[in-house]
């Protein structure tokens, strides 16, 4: 009972979120992955908490409220930072669920040692952790996968956005920790505050997402019809091709020409199957898709940065770009 009391709250908000994603951005293997490595960050924090506060002789009131967090958040944060390394994540919307998971894994194993540790507790101690201390550990993680996602400027992730995140995770973590208001009070207040803030967002998030989709789509398809009818002279796109051979071997404006022939049809097959998830249908499995994403790197490669900067006006390869083609795969 108290196990169930201390853990389905927070494991049926999870689900919930899961369910919220109507684009279908977040798959289950992953959302498993970043739900074991809580377990495993839970485990890690529990040796680690436990030696340095036998060994610093901390005070535990102290030590849990300004020290313990820093390692817990890091530990927690480090699958949000692999996935967004990799590009399994795209917006605030799989990044919620991602975060959330991983908080949901650890408050979990942190729950079972906590029972294990005491058999017979006041069932009201559970109360507050499954509503308060579960969906914190949740709601740190996701909110550190919002921040550093909302700081990544054009491709990487740096160590600004990070710190930026785990800063923000750090701090809500410490605070709920020092319990400067009553915990029945504090429980409810994160049980009923951090769940609207990111159900929020997802509504937020997938406006936006939608608007992105259709915005780009459909510019994408002219130009790539005008291109394939070879009348891209007659697009602005196609007269500022032009103009940049003054400037650029011709070998160098085929490569871009090809680059953004190629770049435009893998850009409309990514937004397409993302918009057929949203109707609840299974994608077409294409099987030269490795083969023209290997050839847009290639093609990437050979225009170099100076070619990639001249193409920015036309061709985005901001993170969410790069993200998209990533779903191709």
């Amino acid at each position: 009972m108290d196990i169930a009391i201390s853990t389905i709250p927070v494991l049926i908000f999870l689900v919930f979120l899961f369910a919220l994603d109507s684009f279908k951005l977040v798959t289950i293997k992953l959302l498993i992955i970043s739900f074991a490595w809580g377990v495993v960050a839970a485990l890690i924090s529990y040796y680690t908490n436990s030696c340095l506060l036998s060994n610093t002789g901390s005070n535990l009131q102290t030590y849990s409220s300004y020290i313990a967090p820093i390692l817990e958040e890091v530990l927690k944060a480090a699958s949000v930072i692999m996935l967004i390394r990799f590009k399994k994540i795209g917006f605030s919307i799989d990044a919620i669920v991602y975060g959330f998971a991983t908080g949901a894994g650890f408050s979990l194993a942190e729950n079972i040692y906590y029972l294990t540790m005491n058999p017979d507790p006041n069932l009201l101690i559970w109360i507050i952790r499954g509503f308060g201390t579960a969906i914190m550990h949740g709601g740190c993680t996701a909110l550190f996968a919002i921040v550093t996602l909302g700081g990544i400027n054009r491709q990487k992730i740096s160590p600004a956005n990070i710190f930026a995140g785990l800063f923000t995770a750090y701090l809500l973590h410490s605070l709920f920790n020092q319990f400067h208001i009553d915990p029945v009070l504090q429980a409810i207040g994160t049980a009923i505050i951090i769940p609207a803030i990111f159900v929020a967002t997802f509504h937020y998030n997938e406006k936006s997402l939608r608007k992105w989709l259709e915005m780009e789509f459909f510019s994408e398809i002219e130009l790539l019809s005008r291109i394939k009818k070879g009348e891209i002279s007659q697009t602005k796109a196609g007269e500022y091709i032009i103009s940049l051979k003054e400037r650029f071997r011709p070998d160098a404006i085929l490569d871009m020409y090809c680059y953004l022939s190629l770049y435009l049809e893998l850009s409309v097959k990514a937004k397409r199957n993302i918009m057929l998830r949203e109707s609840g249908l299974e994608p077409p499995q294409e099987e030269d898709i490795e083969q023209k994403l290997a050839e847009l790197s290639q093609l990437r490669k050979n225009i170099g940065k100076v070619g990639e900067l001249t193409l920015a006006p036309l061709v985005k390869m901001k993170y969410n770009d790069l993200w998209k083609l990533k779903q191709l795969t």
